[in-house]
């Protein structure tokens, strides 16, 4: 009978690259990926301000022109001096404050 042969060196030591280099690959590989997916949850809530930035803007540049006019004007005096047109009459209504909740 006769014996099974040993491994041979060379067949080993080829194996040991190919299985170390696997190794190395798919270590990158999952390093890669795992970047990729980070980024991409970044790049879309970088894109979710961005858009609430640009909402913003537009509100703000309609608040501009409106109030550019003299509606806006007369709004805004209103709305924050309390003043009035010449001939209007204000009416208080007595027992409503504006801190009361």
């Amino acid at each position: 009978m006769s014996r099974p042969r040993p491994p041979r060196l060379r067949w080993t030591a080829v194996a040991a690259v190919v299985v170390t280099f696997l190794c190395i690959f798919g270590t990158c590989c999952f390093i890669e990926i795992s970047k990729i997916v980070h980024l991409r949850a970044a790049v879309a809530e970088n894109s979710a301000k961005l858009t609430e930035k640009e909402n913003n803007v537009r509100r703000y540049r309609e608040m501009v022109e409106f109030y550019g006019t003299r509606e806006g004007i007369a709004h805004l005096a209103r709305e924050r001096n309390n003043l009035v047109f010449p001939g209007e009459r204000v009416f208080l209504i007595a027992g409503i404050s504006s801190g009361d909740s």
